[in-house]
């Protein structure tokens, strides 16, 4: 089958897997987002006691493959199957959509915590004290200070998360997702003819891309006041 027949074809059902991507990636990104600053605060400040679960939690996460996380979610809930269902839980881990999404934020969230980590940590203590000194409380000095200054310093490092994220999402093929990638194999399936990849290689390249420019120009707005700036004798 010729390159472009596999598109004229089949492209409603590469689309469609396109924006299951798009959807698994998003939906994995915010849920992660959400708790990540909390974990990298106690992990940036917190005391010990407090930062050794939050410490056991980001080495396993980061010292295992996704594809292994995925696994231990879809088919290791099987094994529990009767205690999910007296919690009213069995209906969620029965679908595999719900489950990468899970395993996608969980993953996340781990890399975000550290990301933001080192973002809260690069705040410099005198803007700190500056905050604490006309009287700001420290959820004020969190909310105008550190997270703002925090954010601004990680969001490239944020950015390259989630495009490692939508990449590592081509893995929900393995538990019958049908996303960009299990739209392929199935195409593949019935064609027998590469040029599938192709295509979901070029869809996968245009997303990225235009993920990156929204996040730079993003990037620019948070570092307006920046902009023009320069060291003395700077040319």
């Amino acid at each position: 089958m010729a390159l472009i027949e596999i598109l004229t074809q089949y492209w409603p059902k590469i689309l469609d897997g396109a924006g299951t991507t798009l959807l698994l990636t998003g939906m994995g990104a915010v849920f992660a987002a959400i708790f990540a600053p909390l974990l990298a605060l106690i992990r940036a400040h917190g005391s010990a006691l407090a930062q050794a679960p939050v410490r056991l939690y980001i080495s396993f996460i980061r010292g295992t493959p996704i594809l292994a996380q995925l696994f231990l979610v879809f088919y290791g809930s099987g094994q529990f199957r009767p205690e999910l269902q007296s919690l009213g839980l069995w209906h969620f881990f029965r679908d595999p959509f719900n489950c990468a999404v899970l395993v996608f934020a969980i993953n996340s969230c781990a890399y975000q915590s550290e990301i933001m980590r080192g973002g809260i940590q690069s705040v410099a203590p005198g803007e700190i004290e500056a905050a604490r000194a006309i009287g700001m409380s420290r959820l004020q000095v969190l909310r105008r200070v550190i997270f703002p200054h925090a954010y601004r310093n990680a969001w490239p490092a944020l950015g390259n998360e989630v495009i490692l994220l939508m990449k590592a999402s081509a893995l929900a093929s393995v538990v019958t997702v049908f996303d960009l990638m299990g739209q392929t194999r199935l195409i593949f399936s019935r064609t027998f003819d590469f040029s599938a990849y192709f295509w979901a290689a070029v869809l996968y390249l245009t997303i990225t891309a235009c993920f990156v420019f929204v996040w730079r120009t993003i990037e620019r707005r948070l570092s307006r006041h920046m902009l023009g700036r320069s060291p003395k004798g700077a040319l």
